[in-house]
């Protein structure tokens, strides 16, 4: 496991289209995610340890986000051959189990991540009402662990801030998780 973290955030950047399928085989496009008054792109996989340590509590954020126009989508760009854990039907297993409020997209080309900019999961982009980045940060200050107890809702409190003011907070701490697992 190789840990990468996210560049600061380039506040106003443009979110890029995509098209890409869920498990099933429904293709899904930014439009069809986003949400009326902010949305968030998530880099996601299964097999890192710093996504199933943090899936709990992006579910219970999204649920309280959603209620303030806020939509989110995951997306999973590393090499399948190489990590099948990662594969359609592990991706479908575990959306379901968990009961993701959320499209969780396969992008086996990795077009997607490579227009992001995207360097590890979990890589959250965090985006106003005109799909403009306001937030490149982490979720919190858990890594592969629970965070002690008061710590800051970080991503929670931006998506709010942004849904309020339109611009994410100035000062924001890099995600840290696994690297994108990239095709040779």
């Amino acid at each position: 496991m190789i840990a990468q973290e996210t560049p600061v955030c380039d506040f106003g950047w443009p979110a890029p289209d995509f098209a890409l399928p869920d498990p099933a085989g429904k293709l899904w496009t930014l439009e069809d995610c986003r949400g009326s008054r902010a949305t968030l792109v998530m880099f996601l996989c299964n097999h890192c340890p710093f996504v199933k340590a943090s899936l709990q509590r992006i579910i219970g954020d999204l649920q309280t986000l959603a209620p303030e126009g806020i939509a989110a989508v995951g997306i999973m760009s590393n090499d399948i051959g190489r990590y099948p854990e990662d594969g359609p039907d592990e991706m479908q297993r575990l959306a379901s189990e968990l009961a993701f409020p959320f499209p969780y997209l396969v992008d086996e080309s990795q077009q997607t991540a490579s227009e992001y900019g995207a360097v590890c999961t979990p890589d959250f982009f965090g985006f106003n009402q005109d799909l403009e980045l306001q937030y490149r940060g982490r979720l919190d200050a858990g890594r592969t662990e629970e965070p002690p107890a008061g710590t800051p809702r970080e991503l929670l409190d931006a998506m709010l801030q942004i849904v309020r003011t339109g611009h994410g907070p100035q000062e924001q701490t890099p995600s840290v998780g696994c690297s994108i697992k990239w095709k040779t």
